[in-house]
């Protein structure tokens, strides 16, 4: 309950801190809150904000469109502001191929399937 409480608190801070992220803290919280607390995991997989994420993680694995947008815009800003802040080149070498890996994973995993479904004769059946 602890580690549910704690990564979704590092989360929410990840939405107005630019290099901090969101999205891997609340499917932490998800998965440890399933594991500790049926209340607040239900109370996080409805939640307007965190649920469809929570389920398009557990059903699919997948992540939407705008949050992988959203992770390689911040990830780029946090690039730049560690190339012209960092003390050693290592540091920023180190940080910015860590930032590229998750990229490049983020980016292979599905999108959700679309929740609308299809007009007759476009399914595919």
């Amino acid at each position: 309950m602890v580690l549910a409480g704690l990564s979704l608190t590092l989360g929410f801070i990840g939405i107005f801190v630019p290099g901090m992220p969101t999205t891997v803290f609340v499917l932490i919280a998800g998965w440890a809150a399933a594991r500790s607390s049926p209340r607040f995991h239900a109370w996080l997989e409805n939640h307007p904000r965190f649920g469809p994420m929570l389920r398009d993680w557990r059903e699919n694995g997948a992540v939407s469109r705008r949050a992988k947008w959203m992770a390689t815009i911040t990830m780029s800003i946090s690039a730049v502001i560690i190339w012209f802040t960092a003390p050693k080149p290592w540091i920023t070498l180190l940080v910015c191929g860590v930032m590229a890996s998750v990229a490049v994973w983020l980016w292979r995993r599905p999108e959700p399937r679309s929740k609308t479904p299809l007009p007759p004769g476009e399914g595919g059946a």
